[in-house]
């Protein structure tokens, strides 16, 4: 102790010193949290615009079957109608 610091003194010192230290271990393992976070941002990023376009994909598909069968079941109504009409089904068409 020199002569004007009391023990005091001293303890609050190494207590900042501490605290400092601390504070400069906490801020390098954020920063290195934070870099394995980005990484991880990265990758779920990259994969649910992966899923994206699966799914962009499989709504086009499931469109073009809808239009398939929205055309079948038409054919098929004519061709019911036709058939309580007594009708031929490409008479009924036209």
């Amino acid at each position: 102790m020199s002569g004007g610091e009391s023990a005091l003194d001293l303890a609050a010192r190494r207590l900042e010193q501490a605290v400092h230290l601390l504070e400069q271990r906490l801020a390098q393992r954020l920063k290195a949290a934070g870099d394995n976070v980005g990484g991880l941002f990265d990758q779920d990023r990259a994969k649910l615009a992966a899923e994206l376009d699966e799914a962009r994909a499989r709504e086009r598909e499931l469109e073009v079957a809808g239009a398939e069968a929205s055309a079948a079941l038409g054919r098929a109504i004519l061709e019911i109608r036709a058939a309580l009409n007594g009708a031929s089904p490409s008479s009924a068409e036209h």
